[in-house]
């Protein structure tokens, strides 16, 4: 059970990003998310962790 909380102390979303993008892009992104049952949120943290891990395999 420790070791569960602290997965999910690790997990913890507690910060923001606030980006500015142009309204039709923006629609249509949220658009294409949920007819992937997804969110815009879920689909950037995705981007996010896969360009930092592309990120640290070029670097070695």
């Amino acid at each position: 059970m420790a070791n569960t909380k602290q997965r999910k102390k690790k997990n913890k979303k507690d910060s923001q990003l606030v980006i500015r993008i142009n309204g039709q892009e923006r629609d249509r992104f949220i658009e294409v998310c949920e007819e992937l049952d997804s969110s815009a949120a879920r689909e950037i943290r995705k981007f996010i962790r896969g360009f930092l891990a592309e990120q640290e395999k070029s670097k070695d």
